[in-house]
């Protein structure tokens, strides 16, 4: 999640637990493993440029082999460059990937960035939540979408250097690896493991209003508490998560989009955001969740870019 994001002012001052529970059987059961290992102290906070960065591209390129995932070209890895505050100049590295659909057509996005804080003052960022959950999130989709191909592209977009400026899916969406208008909806992940509520909100659907059915539809059955929200500035513009996390470089070109996140919560941005916070069922649940929802946007696919005039 960038920096920016509504202020902890507002967040209640609670402590997260792992839970003991056993794990859900069903889609996406190592995502727990994923975000354990994400989050290892030895990923170094996984920032753009670092050795930590690299480890982790390791990783997930290993999760890509294993669920048997196809780049989108020549190769998964796909560079760019940006420049910091300071003056540096940075590389950073997107990980794409493609199921290709049974039918010609549409293709939808599924994001989620792997980068975050690094080291600052000695202390590890790991970001088990922001974002190595909806990094976990994205290869539990891509496991369902193998297990049964999607009738349309289903891009997987695995994205640097969100923190601070959004750069990789910046990077994407410039020269995006098909043409943008073939992209009817972007699907972002970003925070999905931590609620003490066992809620998980879905934003667009307001900006977006032909999206609302079928989320509605999913949050009847949905295995956590699927809340829609956090889209307009009616309730302040802190809690409007539009501008938020990657959605927001699809949508400054024109591209629908859903972002599924938590709330904040005391380990955001913390050096305390470790795997030993995550409440291990509540994001077995999450997983599941975004699953679901996911394939059935893909359903729907047709009807979304019809509605939206792409």
């Amino acid at each position: 999640m960038v920096i920016s994001r509504r202020p902890l002012a507002l967040i209640a001052a609670a402590l997260f637990v792992a839970a003991a529970a056993p794990a859900l059987a069903g889609p996406g059961d190592k995502a727990l493993d994923d975000v354990r290992i994400l989050s290892a102290d030895d990923m170094q906070g996984r920032a753009p440029g670092t050795p930590g960065s690299e480890k982790a591209r390791a990783y997930i390129l290993s999760r890509f082999a294993e669920i048997g995932l196809s780049p989108l070209g020549d190769r998964f890895e796909q560079p760019f460059t940006f420049a910091k505050r300071d003056g540096s100049t940075v590389q950073g590295t997107n990980l794409i990937a493609r199921i290709k659909g049974t039918e010609s057509g549409k293709a939808m996005v599924v994001s989620a960035h792997y980068d975050h804080l690094g080291v600052r003052d000695g202390q590890i960022y790991n970001g088990a939540d922001d974002n190595a959950s909806g990094v976990a999130g994205l290869l539990a989709v891509a496991e369902a979408f193998k297990a049964k191909p999607p009738r349309h592209d289903v891009i997987l977009a695995v994205v640097d250097a969100e923190e601070g400026g959004l750069r990789g899916t910046r990077a994407f969406v410039a020269a995006p690896p098909v043409p943008l208008a073939t992209i009817a909806l972007n699907v972002n992940f970003d925070m999905l493991s931590k609620n003490q509520k066992n809620e998980l909100y879905v934003a667009g659907t307001a900006p977006f209003p032909y999206l609302k059915p079928i989320l509605v539809k999913v949050a009847t059955t949905a295995p956590v508490t699927l809340k829609l929200g956090h889209d307009t500035d009616a309730d302040g513009k802190e809690n409007n998560w539009t501008n938020q996390s990657d959605h927001y470089a699809f949508g400054e070109k024109g591209v629908p989009w859903v972002y599924f996140g938590v709330e904040d919560h005391p380990e955001y941005h913390k050096p305390t955001d470790d795997f030993a916070t995550v409440p291990q069922d509540f994001f077995k649940r999450s997983v599941a969740t975004v699953v679901q929802a996911s394939q059935a946007l893909e359903r729907d696919l047709d009807d979304v870019a019809k509605a939206s005039g792409r």
